[in-house]
C-alpha cells in the first residue's frame, strides 16, 4: 500500500510540544538544582507571609507591646547569631540532607504553635527557636548545592534559587495583603497555619533530593573556620556590602515620606521595581563569575551601582513631584543592578573560600556576616540619611565604593584562590 502523504510522520518532533531550549531559558534543567529552586521557593512563601505579618500578629493578636516586640527580635537575632557556625557544623557531620527536612519539620510545627502563645517569654522562645531552625536550614541547602551541583554550575543553579525565593516571598506578601486587608484574628491565625504548611511541605519535599553524605571528622579543631582569619575577613566585609538592601527596606520609605515631593506609594513601587528586577535579572547577573578573580570584580561592580544609587536618590530631596519619581525609579533599578552582581559575587568566594569537607559550617559562618551588618546599619544608615540629608547619601556611596574595592584585593592576596582553576563559563551555562 502507497503510504498517505497527508498522514504525520510518527518520528517528527510534536509542533506543539514546548521547545526544550526554551524552557531552559527560564528554568533550571530537569535535575538537583531544579528541586533545589522548587523547594526554595516554597520555603521563601512561608518565609514571606511570615514576615509581613509576624510584627503585627505580635502586636494586634498576642498584644505584645511594640518595645518588648522589638527586644523579642533583637534577642533572638543574637541567639541566631551565636548558633550559625555550629549549625553549620551539623550540616557536614550529620548529613545536610537529614538536617534540612528535620528543621523545617521543626519550623512548621513551631509557626503553627504561635496559635497557642500568650505572653513575652513563650513569644521569645518560639521566635528564637524558629530562627536556629531556618539558620540550620539555610546552611544544609548551600551544603546540599556544594554536594549536588558541581562547582561551574553553583553560581547559576543560585540565582535561579535566588529567583524562586523573590517569587515565593512575593507570593507570600500578596498573601499577607488580603490577609491585611481582613484584618481579622481569625485571618491571622489562618496565615499562620499556611506559612507552617508551606515549611512542612519544604521538609518533604527534600526527601525527594538524593542524599549528601556526611563529612567525616578531620584532625584539627573541629570549627575550623573561626580561625580561618582570610574567611572570616571576607565575611565580615561581604556582610558590609550585604547591607545595602536595607537601603529599600529601611531608608528609603523614610527619606520618600520626610525629604521628597514624591507621594507616600512611592516607597513600596520601589519594593516593587527591586522584586521584579531580580526575579527577571538574577540569572543573567550571574555572567561571568565563575573564578574568584571574576567574582570579586563583579561584587566591586555590584558596590560601584549601589554607590551611583546612592548619589541619584541624593538628588530626589530638591526636585518637584515628577523628577523626584523618575529619580527614584532610576536609583532602584540602578540599586537593584548593584544587589544582583554583588550577590553573585558573593556566592562564588563564599564556596571557593570554603573547603568541601567543611562547606557546611563555612556557608552558616557567611551568614552571619550580613547578621552583624543587619544589628548596625539601620541605627546607621537612618541617622546618616534621615539626619543629614544628601551628605549621608554621600557617605554612603563612599562607603560602598571602599568596600567593594576591597573584593578584588582579597583574592589578589589569597594564594589558593590566584591558584583556582577556570571553570566553565557561568554566563554561557546561563543563556544556553
Amino acid at each position: 500500500m502507497a503510504p498517505n502523504p497527508t498522514a504525520p510522520d510518527p518520528t517528527a518532533p510534536d509542533p506543539t510540544a514546548p521547545d526544550p531550549t526554551k524552557l531552559d531559558r527560564i528554568l533550571l534543567p530537569p535535575g538537583p538544582g531544579r528541586l533545589i529552586a522548587l523547594i526554595t521557593g516554597v520555603m521563601s512563601l512561608g518565609q514571606g507571609l511570615w514576615m509581613a505579618l509576624n510584627a503585627i500578629y505580635a502586636i494586634s493578636v498576642l498584644h505584645l507591646p511594640p518595645g518588648r516586640f522589638g527586644l523579642c527580635l533583637s534577642i533572638s537575632a543574637v541567639i541566631v547569631l551565636l548558633g550559625s557556625t555550629p549549625l553549620g557544623h551539623l550540616a557536614d557531620r550529620a548529613g545536610p540532607r537529614g538536617v534540612q527536612f528535620w528543621s523545617f519539620l521543626v519550623m512548621a510545627l513551631l509557626t503553627m504553635a504561635m496559635l497557642l502563645v500568650h505572653g513575652f517569654w513563650p513569644y521569645l522562645l518560639v521566635v528564637s527557636a524558629q530562627g536556629l531552625a531556618y539558620r540550620a536550614g539555610r546552611s544544609a541547602r548551600k551544603a546540599m548545592i556544594a554536594g549536588l551541583i558541581p562547582s561551574q554550575d553553583r553560581v547559576r543553579t543560585l540565582a535561579y534559587t535566588r529567583s524562586a525565593s523573590n517569587l515565593g516571598v512575593t507570593f507570600g506578601a500578596a498573601l499577607a495583603g488580603l490577609v491585611l486587608a481582613v484584618g481579622s484574628r481569625t485571618g491571622y491565625q489562618a496565615a499562620m497555619v499556611v506559612a507552617g504548611c508551606a515549611f512542612l511541605a519544604t521538609s518533604l519535599l527534600t526527601l525527594k533530593e538524593h542524599e549528601v553524605p556526611p563529612v567525616p571528622a578531620s584532625a584539627g579543631p573541629a570549627l575550623a573556620v573561626l580561625r580561618d582569619w582570610s574567611f572570616l575577613t571576607f565575611t565580615v566585609l561581604d556582610g558590609l556590602l550585604t547591607t545595602q538592601g536595607l537601603l529599600l527596606d529601611v531608608v528609603l520609605p523614610l527619606w520618600v515620606v520626610q525629604h521628597t515631593s514624591a507621594p507616600r506609594w512611592m516607597s513600596a513601587a520601589l519594593l516593587i521595581v527591586n522584586t521584579a528586577f531580580v526575579v527577571v535579572a538574577q540569572t543573567k547577573s550571574a555572567a561571568g563569575t565563575d573564578t574568584p578573580a571574576r567574582a570579586a570584580r563583579a561584587s566591586f561592580q555590584g558596590a560601584g551601582a549601589v554607590a551611583a544609587a546612592c548619589l541619584v536618590f541624593a538628588l530626589t530631596g530638591s526636585t518637584s513631584v515628577v523628577p523626584a519619581c523618575a529619580l527614584l525609579l532610576l536609583g532602584a533599578l540602578t540599586h537593584a543592578f548593584g544587589e544582583v552582581r554583588q550577590a553573585a559575587g558573593s556566592w562564588t568566594l563564599a564556596f571557593n573560600l570554603a573547603p568541601d569537607h567543611a562547606q557546611g559550617q563555612y556557608q552558616g559562618t557567611h551568614a552571619m556576616g550580613a547578621d552583624l551588618g543587619r544589628m548596625f546599619a539601620p541605627a546607621l544608615f537612618t541617622w546618616l540619611v534621615i539626619g543629614h540629608g544628601t551628605g549621608g547619601w554621600l557617605a554612603l556611596a563612599a562607603g560602598f565604593t571602599l568596600l567593594g574595592a576591597t573584593m578584588p584585593l582579597l583574592v589578589s592576596r589569597n594564594p589558593r584562590l590566584r591558584a583556582t582553576p577556570t571553570s566553565p563559563s557561568v554566563g554561557a551555562s546561563a543563556t544556553a
